[in-house]
C-alpha cells in the first residue's frame, strides 16, 4: 500500500521573511537588464521609494500652490500642518546646531530628509498590498506572471531596507563634508578632525579614531532606522502568527481563533500602537542626528 505524502505545514519563518523582504531577483516588478554586474530591475522598494518620493512632491507642491494664491495667504488645513512643520525644523532642530547664519541654506535637505523618511515609515504601516492581494485572489484572479503578482510579493517598507538608509545616510555623510569643508575649507575640515595643541605623538591613536568615527556616524543611521522599521514588522507578524501554530498543533481552528482574540488580536493591536510612535520618533532622530553631526563639522571648535 502506497504511503501518503506527509501534510504540508505552514513555514512561519518563510511567511515573516516573505513579508518583510525586497522583491527577490526571480520577482522583479520590471526586469531590466544588469549594467556593470549590477541588476538594475525595479524592486518593490524601488517601487515603493517611487511612490512616496511622488506623494510628497505631489502633495506639497499642490498645498504651497494653493497657499500662495489666497489672498490673505492664512494657512488652513493641512498647509498650517505643513507650515508648523517647517518652522519647527527651521527654530528647532536646524537653527540650534548649525547656528542662523547657516539656517535658510540647510533647513531645506533635512526637511526633506524627515518628510521622507516619516512618509517611507508610514506608508509601510498601511496594509496596502495584502489588500491587493485580496482583490487579486478573489475579483481579479490576473495570472502568475501579471505586473499585480509581482506587486504583492515581498514586503513594503522601503526604509526596512538597510540599502535605502544607507543611501539616506550616505546624504548624510557628504553633507557633514560639504558643511564642513564650506566653513573651515577642504584640508582645513580634515584637520579639524583632531583638536589643535594634541601633542604629536597622539595623533597616532587619534587620527584613525576620528576617520573610524566619520563612518560610524552613516552606520548607526544606516542600522538604527533599518534595524527598528524591520524589527517592528517581525514582532507584529510573529505575534499573529500565533493564531495558525496552535491551531496547527491543536488540529483545531477554533483553537487558532481563541488564540487570535484573546492574545495576538489585543497584543498586535498595541503594537501598531507603539508603531505609530516609532514612526515619528525614526523620522526625527535622523533628522536631528543629521542636524547634530553637520554642526559639528561647522562648529568644529565649540
Amino acid at each position: 500500500m502506497p504511503q501518503q505524502p506527509p501534510p504540508e505545514t505552514l513555514d512561519i519563518g518563510k511567511v515573516i521573511i516573505d513579508h518583510v523582504s525586497n522583491s527577490s531577483p526571480e520577482h522583479p516588478l520590471i526586469h531590466l537588464p544588469p549594467i556593470f554586474g549590477i541588476d538594475m530591475s525595479v524592486s518593490k522598494h524601488v517601487f515603493m521609494l517611487w511612490l512616496v518620493a511622488a506623494l510628497i512632491f505631489i502633495v506639497v507642491t499642490a498645498l504651497v500652490r494653493r497657499y500662495m494664491a489666497q489672498p490673505k495667504m492664512v494657512p488652513t488645513g493641512l498647509m498650517s500642518v505643513l507650515e508648523a512643520s517647517v518652522e519647527f525644523v527651521r527654530d528647532d532642530v536646524v537653527k540650534p546646531n548649525v547656528g542662523a547664519k547657516r539656517v535658510l541654506g540647510w533647513t531645506p535637505l533635512l526637511l526633506t530628509l524627515a518628510l521622507f523618511i516619516l512618509c517611507a515609515n508610514a506608508i509601510g504601516l498601511v496594509p496596502i498590498f495584502d489588500t491587493l492581494a485580496l482583490i487579486d485572489h478573489y475579483v481579479l484572479h490576473t495570472g502568475d506572471h501579471s505586473f499585480l503578482k509581482r506587486l504583492i510579493h515581498g514586503g513594503a517598507t522601503a526604509t526596512g531596507n538597510f540599502n535605502v538608509t544607507a543611501g539616506l545616510a550616505t546624504v548624510t555623510f557628504m553633507a557633514i563634508i560639504v558643511a564642513g569643508a564650506k566653513a573651515h575649507g577642504v584640508v582645513g575640515h580634515f584637520k579639524n578632525l583632531v583638536p589643535p595643541g594634541v601633542p604629536w605623538p597622539l595623533y597616532f591613536l587619534l587620527v584613525p579614531l576620528e576617520v573610524l568615527s566619520m563612518f560610524v556616524r552613516p552606520f548607526a543611521l544606516t542600522m538604527r532606522l533599518a534595524a527598528n522599521m524591520t524589527g517592528g514588522h517581525i514582532a507584529l507578524l510573529a505575534i499573529l502568527s500565533f493564531v495558525f501554530i496552535f491551531a496547527e498543533l491543536a488540529g483545531s481552528s477554533v483553537v487558532g481563533m481563541a488564540t487570535g482574540f484573546l492574545f495576538s488580536v489585543p497584543l498586535a493591536t498595541a503594537i501598531s500602537g507603539l508603531e505609530i510612535i516609532v514612526v515619528l520618533v525614526q523620522a526625527y532622530v535622523f533628522m536631528l542626528l543629521s542636524a547634530v553631526f553637520i554642526g559639528m563639522a561647522i562648529h568644529a571648535h565649540h
